[in-house]
């Protein structure tokens, strides 16, 4: 079994912190819509606001003080123990909240799950022991007893505390402030934005701070810190001026998306294809602050999600220039700096996939630490040492969300280049994530999805990939077996390779299953013009066979959230989730050829294969797909295919 005998990758400490920044921001981002809500009275009813009302106006207090840090005890609580553990959390938010005289948003992150984790704990020293008619009464005392300690442990001692650190951070906040020093923070927050710690600085550190700070003074500057859309949208139009490619031609729609809609994720990957971008939004971030700064402009309440409209929403009346003025120089400065990077380079298209990726894993720290030791190949084991296996590679598994799309067509593309390099007795299989178990010599996952598989098969080599039809991380598993397993037979190998280089029907047979994909689901021009309208084009094919009910189709949109299904080579197979198995009547695979190309997430998509599978029934079918799109030729064919019969007779016979 393989093992692993360098440090921790990096990757496993970033994911460490967006985990816990992750569960941080669970706790506020449910309970936005109350943060907005004390926004509103505020702004309309207090003596300085729109329409000032004295009896309307009583509200803000109470809500501040008791409504949001219960609602956040509340949820953290029930993150960690379900209702009994928010129950148990809000009752000793309360101590916290008695124990001091400032809104108590961070005591209320910590007594919440802190006292749902102690319930938890002691309720599972008698799990299973309690007599049968006490459960109730031992449960609902344990429930009392555990918030009535806590509550008092909460205003004697985390209060206090809570409030010291409060205190201290106000002040170095005051400090930043007084001495012109806090646009200087866009230096973390802007590269911690692009790793996805977005909702950890936002949420997580920023909206509590900053909403002490909006009570004391009827608005907060840090609450524009991370959300403000200015420099995002900055660099997404110099992309739409000074790109190339998929990157050109899906700006504009990201930048809509981003200004308007506030989902600021949609602008990380044009960073991440080009690190040095960044320095567009460190600057635009500065520049929008140090405004901020400059007029004393601030939100009352937090801007979310970060669009344009929610940050006017969110603005009194005396700031209404000074933001405005933060978010349009903001964008102006990213615009500047990213138009310039981006003239002066010297990208070649298509260079995307292969040495952008490599710089994208890099920069996100995704890669793990084994798919950084398979880069040198065999050598790798002597030379460079950071993976040693400590017997041959027998056994490799190929694992997504689901297991029945891109883990099958991964695996059916990686089978070949082992079998083809003379090693037949290597087993590739595919599984979902659920159903790993520790008995793999090698874990081949998407790289998103590297992280939740480790756990389970903590033994084996693992190694992250992003393009599954082609991606160069194959070729050096393919070393790494051959390396791994010398010396080999020589006659094995070479009665091995006779056949895999002749009719390779060993695997899956001469043709596909006819009742898998059929004519009526083969679509030659799709209409969609966008990922989630070609997932609803594809779906619905699915859907009109009888292979699906309507909530496959919601599953497939959700499994895309998580995990993007483009292949590669033009192709994204969209499928649902592994929960969503239970959606599916018979297996029935779809195809949908878009001769222009759509955007999938900045790739250029104009194969979508909408796939549902029962057991393995549909694997053939996919071995199919995979062997036509790693054949470049067979691919010019598909795209130049006038009839269903052709696209047929590729994907149905390419064993013939």
């Amino acid at each position: 079994m393989a093992t692993e005998t360098v440090a921790k990758p990096r990757s496993s400490v970033r994911v460490g912190v967006q985990k816990f920044g992750t569960f941080l921001s669970g706790m506020i981002m449910p309970n936005i819509g109350a943060f907005i809500a004390w926004g509103i009275i505020t702004a309309f009813f207090i003596p300085a606001g729109f329409t000032p009302n004295t009896e309307l106006a009583k509200l803000v207090g109470p809500m501040i003080t008791y409504l949001l840090p219960l609602l956040i005890g509340y949820t953290g609580g029930r993150m960690v123990y379900g209702v009994r553990g928010g129950v148990v959390g809000a009752a000793a938010t309360m101590g916290v909240i008695v124990g001091t005289d400032i809104p108590m948003f961070i005591g209320a992150m910590i007594m919440g799950p802190l006292t749902a984790w102690i319930m938890k704990k002691l309720e599972s020293l008698w799990e299973n022991k309690v007599k049968p008619g006490f459960e109730m009464l031992i449960d609902n005392f344990t429930a009392g007893i555990v918030a009535a300690i806590m509550a008092i442990f909460g205003m004697l001692v985390i209060g206090p505390v809570v409030k010291a650190f409060s205190n201290g951070a106000s002040a170095v906040v005051e400090f930043l402030v007084n001495n012109g020093l806090l646009p200087f923070t866009s230096i973390f927050i802007e590269p911690a934005k692009v790793l996805f710690l977005n909702n950890a600085v936002n949420h997580g550190i920023l909206t509590p701070l900053g909403t002490e700070q909006a009570l004391a003074q009827g608005k907060s500057i840090l609450f524009l810190l991370e959300a403000n859309p200015g420099p995002g949208v900055g660099i997404l139009l110099a992309y739409m001026l000074f790109g190339k490619g998929m990157a050109k031609a899906s700006a504009p729609g990201a930048a809509l998306i981003q200004f308007v809609g506030g989902i600021h994720e949609i602008y990380f990957p044009y960073v991440l294809m080009k690190p040095i971008i960044i320095l567009a939004a460190i600057g635009g971030g500065m520049t929008g602050i140090f405004t901020l700064v400059l007029t004393g402009a601030g939100l009352r309440s937090p801007a979310a999600p970060g669009s344009i409209i929610a940050v006017f929403a969110a603005t009194p009346a005396d700031s209404l220039v000074g933001v405005a003025l933060s978010v349009l120089l903001a964008a102006a400065v990213s615009f500047v700096i990213a138009s310039v990077i981006l003239k002066a380079s010297k990208d070649v298209e298509g260079d995307e996939l292969g040495a952008a990726t490599t710089r994208m894993e890099t920069m996100k720290g995704k890669k793990s630490s084994v798919s950084s030791a398979l880069t040198g190949g065999a050598a790798g084991a002597g030379a460079g040492g950071v993976a040693v296996l400590a017997g041959p590679v027998k056994n490799i598994v190929f694992a997504c969300d689901a297991g029945m799309g891109s883990s099958a067509m991964g695996a059916s593309v990686l089978r070949n280049k082992i079998k083809a390099a003379g090693y037949p007795d290597v087993k590739v299989t595919n599984s979902a994530i659920a159903n790993l178990s520790d008995s793999y010599d090698v874990v081949i996952t998407h790289q998103d999805l590297t992280e939740r598989a480790r756990p389970a098969t903590s033994s084996a080599v693992h190694v992250s990939v992003d393009n599954f039809m082609n991606s160069p991380r194959y070729d050096e598993i393919v070393e790494l077996v051959r390396s791994s397993n010398a010396p080999a037979d020589a006659s094995g190998a070479a009665a091995a390779a006779a056949p895999a280089a002749g009719t390779a029907t060993a695997e899956t047979g001469s043709a596909a299953p006819s009742d898998i994909l059929v004519a009526d689901s083969v679509v030659l021009q799709g209409s969609a013009t966008t990922r989630d309208g070609a997932i609803d084009e594809a779906g619905r094919l699915l859907l009109n066979r009888g292979a699906v009910d309507s909530g496959y189709l919601d599953a497939m949109h959700e499994r895309e959230e998580s995990v993007s299904t483009y292949m590669g080579s033009f192709l994204a197979i969209p499928h649902g989730t592994n929960a969503a198995k239970d959606h599916i009547m018979k297996s029935a695979v779809s195809v949908v050829r878009y001769p222009e190309g759509i955007d999938w997430n900045g790739k250029e998509v104009k194969f979508v294969v909408g796939v549902a599978g029962v057991n393995n029934e549909h694997l053939q079918i996919l071995s199919s797909i995979a062997k036509v799109f790693t054949n470049k030729a067979q691919v010019a064919q598909l795209e130049a295919a006038t009839t269903v019969d052709e696209v047929l007779d590729l994907l149905g016979k390419v064993n013939d």
